[in-house]
């Protein structure tokens, strides 16, 4: 997809809307009303696309400075259309994650759940709340959020491995859980109150 560099766009919307109102001011409407028109149409995309585009492009190159750099120049986040505001709060969770600082990735995510998202991006945010609170241990809220990611049934490689690492990971945790149950059981088989009693000696 072709995507539009945010510097580019904003000269580009400049001399638009400035040469076409010369034009326009000059010679007559119908020779600046083009150049106008298109001007108006590239803020329109910029105010509600924002610059999610260029820097998703970014940050799949891994460059996760200059990512926060292109998505800082979004106007006002609150005014992005529905799912380009998910996509938003996605990217900027992602860019947290890849800091590491998983307080502040998860408050965007939380974000990204309340919004109306694609099907891919709806389960990517169902798989990363899965892994939040697989980390929190609370394993049957994971898998509950696992649920809605095997349902939306996506079939890129890559995320089918995830799922399949996560489900495995819950997996083992339950059967963890069982073997400590059965552990903690076995503690106490002597008698009632844990003691065994002495044989006696002749």
């Amino acid at each position: 997809m072709f995507v539009i560099p945010p510097y580019v766009r904003f000269a580009i919307i400049a001399v638009c809307l400035i040469g076409g109102i010369a034009l326009w001011v000059s010679l007559g409407i119908w020779y600046g009303i083009f150049f106008v028109l298109t001007g108006l149409l590239l803020l329109a995309g910029y105010i509600f696309l924002g610059t999610i585009a260029p820097a998703a492009e970014a940050f799949q190159a891994q460059d996760i400075d200059g990512a926060e750099k292109l998505l800082n120049l979004t106007l006002k986040p609150d005014w992005l259309y529905g799912p380009n505001r998910g996509n938003y709060y996605i990217l900027r969770g992602n860019i947290a994650m890849s800091r590491e600082d998983l307080p502040t990735a998860e408050a965007w995510i939380r974000k990204a759940e309340q919004m109306e998202l694609g099907a891919t991006e709806g389960a990517m945010v169902n798989l990363q709340l899965c892994q939040f609170e697989y980390r929190r241990k609370n394993f049957n809220v994971a898998k509950k959020y696992l649920k809605k990611v095997k349902e939306a049934k996506i079939n890129i490689p890559q995320f089918k491995e995830q799922i399949a690492m996560m489900d495995q990971a819950l997996k083992q945790s339950g059967q963890v859980k069982a073997a400590q149950r059965r552990g903690g059981g076995a503690q106490n088989s002597g008698g009632y109150g844990g003691k065994r009693r002495r044989p006696r000696t002749r």
